[in-house]
C-alpha cells in the first residue's frame, strides 16, 4: 500500500506499534546489560572483568532501541513528547548521566592503572543503577498520568524499586546463559533470589494498576478482555515457579538447560509489556492524552515512515547479526 494512501489513523497506529517494539526490544536487550551492571560485585575482580565481558559486545547497541524510541515519540506525537519530558525532566536528566557515567567508564576501566581499575568498575556499576532507578520511577509517573501527589510519587518510587529488580533478574540469567564456573553459580544464586522479589513486584503493581485509572479498572474486570489481563500475572507466577524449579536443577551442570531461565525472563518481560500496552491503549499518556490526540501531522508521518521502514529492518538485521556472531559463552574482552 502507498504510504500516500495511509489515513491519519493509520499512520498513528503504526508509530504506536514501531514505538512499542522499540521500548519493548530496549527493555530487554537494554534490561540484561543494565542488570548485569547493577549486580557487578565491589570485592571481586575476576566476576567484574568476565560479567562486564558478557556484555561487551552488545551493550552500547542495545541503547539504540532507546534512541529510536524517544525519537519516534518526538517526531509521531509531539504534543505527548512535550508533556512528558515537561513532567519527567529530572528522572530523564539522571537517567542520561547514569548512562553517560557508563559508556565513560565502560572504556576507562581499561586505560587506567590497575589500581585505579575499581572505582571506574563501580562507576559502571552505580551508573547502572541510577539509570534503572531512573527509568522505573518515570514508567511510575507516566503509567500515574504524569501526576506528582504524593500518592504518585509513591508509586513511582516502588516502580523504580520493581523495574531495578526485573532487571537485575534478567541480567543474573544473562550470566547463566554466558558465563562459567564460579560466576555461574553466582548468577544462579541472584536469579533465586530475584524470583521472590519479582514475583511481589508483579503482584504489587497488578494490584496498584487497578486503583489508578477508572478505564484501566473496568477493562480489567469485564469481560472478554478482563480474562485475558487477569491470565497474564497468572502465567507470570506460573512461569517464575517453572524458574524456580529449573535453577533448583542446577542449569549450570555440563551446559543443562542453561538457556531457559534467560527464555522464561524474556517471556515474563514480554508478558507484563503486553499487560501495560493492553491496559493503557490508546492513551499515549494515560487518562490524559490518546495516540489521535497527540499525533502529528499526517504528510510529516507519511514522509518519515519511508526512513523508519527502511531504518527499523536494518537495526533488526544488525542486531541479530551481532548476537549470532558473539553466541555462545563470553571470552576475555580485549579494547585492541
Amino acid at each position: 500500500m502507498p504510504f500516500e494512501s495511509l489515513s491519519l489513523v493509520t499512520l498513528a497506529h503504526i508509530y504506536i506499534g514501531l514505538m512499542a517494539l522499540a521500548v519493548l526490544l530496549y527493555a530487554v536487550l537494554d534490561g540484561y546489560d543494565l542488570g548485569v551492571g547493577v549486580l557487578i560485585p565491589p570485592r571481586n575482580e575476576a566476576f567484574r572483568d568476565d560479567m562486564i565481558a558478557s556484555i561487551g559486545p552488545y551493550w552500547d547497541a542495545n541503547e539504540t532501541w532507546l534512541v529510536l524510541a524517544v525519537g519516534l515519540l518526538l517526531f509521531a506525537f509531539p504534543h505527548a513528547h512535550s508533556q512528558i519530558l515537561q513532567t519527567l525532566y529530572v528522572p530523564a536528566t539522571l537517567m542520561l548521566l547514569g548512562l553517560i557515567l557508563r559508556g565513560v567508564s565502560f572504556d576507562f576501566r581499561a586505560k587506567v592503572a590497575q589500581s585505579k581499575k575499581r572505582k571506574w568498575d563501580l562507576s559502571f556499576k552505580y551508573g547502572s543503577l541510577i539509570t534503572t532507578l531512573a527509568q522505573g520511577y518515570m514508567l511510575g509517573i507516566w503509567v500515574t498520568g504524569l501526576r506528582t501527589d504524593w500518592m504518585a510519587q509513591g508509586f513511582a518510587l516502588l516502580a523504580a524499586l520493581g523495574v531495578t529488580a526485573a532487571y537485575a533478574f534478567i541480567g543474573s540469567c544473562w550470566l547463566i546463559l554466558k558465563t562459567e564456573g564460579e560466576l555461574q553459580q553466582k548468577a544462579v544464586y541472584w536469579a533465586k533470589r530475584g524470583l521472590f522479589i519479582l514475583g511481589g513486584g508483579i503482584a504489587v503493581v497488578s494490584i496498584l494498576n487497578l486503583t489508578l485509572h477508572e478505564s484501566v479498572r473496568a477493562l480489567w474486570l469485564s469481560a472478554p478482555w478482563g480474562y485475558f489481563l487477569m491470565a497474564i500475572p497468572v502465567t507470570c507466577f506460573a512461569l517464575l515457579c517453572l524458574c524456580a524449579v529449573v535453577l533448583k536443577r542446577s542449569p549450570t551442570a555440563k551446559g543443562h538447560a542453561e538457556w531457559l531461565p534467560f527464555v522464561i525472563a524474556l517471556l515474563i518481560f514480554g508478558l507484563c509489556f503486553a499487560a501495560f500496552a493492553i491496559s493503557y491503549y490508546p492513551y499515549v499518556v494515560p487518562g490524559e492524552l490518546t495516540i489521535i490526540e497527540a499525533v502529528a501531522d499526517a504528510s510529516s508521518l507519511r514522509f518519515l515512515l519511508v526512513g523508519a521502514s527502511i531504518v527499523v529492518p536494518c537495526i533488526l538485521a544488525y542486531t541479530f547479526m551481532v548476537y549470532r556472531i558473539f553466541s555462545g559463552k563470553a571470552e576475555k574482552l580485549s579494547y585492541y
